[in-house]
């Protein structure tokens, strides 16, 4: 089973399967936690984990917008989505960039790829390297292990006119992380149904160490347990 194809080969169908998402509405939501929370006097924002674009778009209005992914296909996507963000090929569990931000997002859940609590510091000690003093970091978790619901079935599909997606799953766990084993079936019009498996594997981290991890890269943090999705949560952080 290939790893990760649908930000490969599948990049191109992602915005079609996540048709069902309000970008807007949740970049909304977050642009008021910043400025609720956001004590620098700056507008440049990181996006990590930016995929194709989506939410990036609606704080280029605002902010100063980079985004960072480690998929070329997402990033290619998301450079016909936006207008001004730069965009560049980078991995958010250890990288170094010559700029520091007032806002530093990470959205989608993109956190659980890093996999790993190892990984997972190091990506937020990269985070909090990259934000100037008062800057706000938004991470929005994939499920914890207490939450995630093994054995759960799930389906989510695309009924356009000349395509027609359908990717089905069932949740398991493997070694204290998330095992995402997706299948999809891609019916295009004049071609024949494309089959593909693809496994995603996302890390299930706790709140509890999560936030002690934050506080100790010199970040004040909190967990809102009310976020942009059911049941996920968002945490924000800011440098002393």
């Amino acid at each position: 089973m290939k790893q990760e194809i649908m930000y490969k080969g599948l990049a191109k169908y992602y915005d079609l399967i996540y048709n069902w998402k309000d970008y807007k509405k949740e970049a909304g939501k977050i642009k008021k936690l910043i400025s609720k929370y956001k004590k620098s006097g700056g507008n440049d924002l990181l996006e990590a984990g930016c995929g194709t674009g989506r939410h990036l778009k609606f704080f280029e209005d605002k902010f100063f917008c980079m985004g960072m992914d480690i998929n070329k296909e997402m990033l290619d996507a998301a450079s016909k989505n936006l207008n001004k963000s730069v965009l560049k090929r980078i991995d958010m569990v250890d990288f170094r960039l010559n700029k520091k931000f007032d806002v530093i997002l990470c959205l989608f859940s993109s956190i659980g790829y890093v996999k790993t609590y190892s990984n997972l510091k190091r990506t937020i000690r990269s985070f909090a390297n990259h934000l100037k003093k008062g800057g706000v970091i938004i991470i929005e978790p994939w499920f914890g292990k207490s939450e995630y619901k093994s054995g759960k079935p799930w389906m989510t599909t695309y009924d356009g006119e000349n395509i027609k997606i359908a990717r089905l799953n069932v949740s398991k766990v493997k070694n204290g992380a998330s095992i995402l084993d997706f299948h999809f079936l891609i019916a295009e019009k004049n071609k024949d149904v494309r089959y593909f498996a693809d496994r995603h594997q996302l890390g299930l981290f706790e709140v509890k160490k999560t936030l002690s991890i934050m506080e100790e890269n010199s970040l004040k943090a909190v967990f809102l347990k009310n976020g942009l999705m059911k049941d996920r949560g968002l945490y924000i952080a800011v440098k002393n």
